[in-house]
């Protein structure tokens, strides 16, 4: 059974404020954030190939810079779709091309989720494995307010947070039925889910949650980046003075 890395890095980063770059680009440490989160899973043994769902003026960039980083694991980069869940899908089409007719798992993850370490992804393989899905979650540590949509400034309802978690990534599955989902969801011409926990829900598939790490944060805004340059450092701190990890 292949293991697949889908990589998404569609996004154009509005939330960013970067007039120069797409978010995935943006350089931290002297290296795009897009390969930071490369080399994870380029890495690692179990994943036997990547495919990278690309924001479409961008393939050209990102194949130098496969190139120049030598990722030995990258099969083929696609160009993102409409939506994320569309440039999603044809990243899963890539993946299917990619096993040619195997079973394979893939482990969907964000492009800019670069803090992704061994243990999870090896967890993420195995919880596929054992039921079939993994969703990479933390607990909540706040209170989580839901809202009347008709008016966001009343509370529908307080859920306890002993029962509520975030979802994070990678949400891993079995190739073909993460595929029949989207299948499904393009027959009903569903293109909007947020993400791929949504969509498997949404059509009926039971999930498992793993348990991930607080530092594997999406970098989405400003604030994102500093804290992720910051985490960064602190890790590079840790192999100098012998702190924690």
């Amino acid at each position: 059974m292949m293991n697949i890395a889908v990589i998404f890095a569609g996004g154009v980063g509005c939330r960013m404020n970067s007039k120069v770059l797409p978010k995935q680009f943006l350089l931290m440490h002297g290296k795009p954030i897009i390969i930071h989160t490369l080399e994870r899973f380029d890495r690692h043994p179990e994943i036997d190939g990547i495919v990278i769902s690309c924001i479409e003026p961008w393939i050209g960039h990102l194949e130098e810079l496969v190139r120049q980083y030598n990722l030995q694991k990258v099969i083929s980069i696609v160009p993102g779709g409409q939506t994320g869940q569309l440039s999603i899908y044809n990243g899963l089409l890539a993946a299917e091309k990619a096993s040619h007719g195997e079973k394979a798992i893939v482990l969907i993850h964000d492009g800019v989720r670069p803090l992704i370490d061994e243990k999870l992804i090896h967890d993420n393989i195995e919880n596929v494995k054992r039921y079939g899905s993994a969703i990479t979650c933390v607990k909540v540590s706040e209170t989580v307010l839901l809202l009347e949509e008709a008016d966001e400034n009343s509370i529908r309802h307080i859920p306890n947070r002993k029962s509520a978690r975030l979802a994070r990534a990678p949400q891993s599955f079995r190739l073909e039925d993460i595929l029949a989902a989207h299948r499904s969801a393009l027959e009903d011409e569903a293109y909007d889910f947020i993400d791929s926990c949504s969509l498997m829900q949404a059509y009926g598939r039971k999930m498992y949650l793993i348990e991930g790490n607080l530092e594997n944060i999406k970098i989405t805004t400003p604030d994102d980046f500093y804290v992720m340059r910051a985490l960064l450092d602190a890790r590079e701190d840790s192999q100098i003075y012998g702190l924690p990890d």
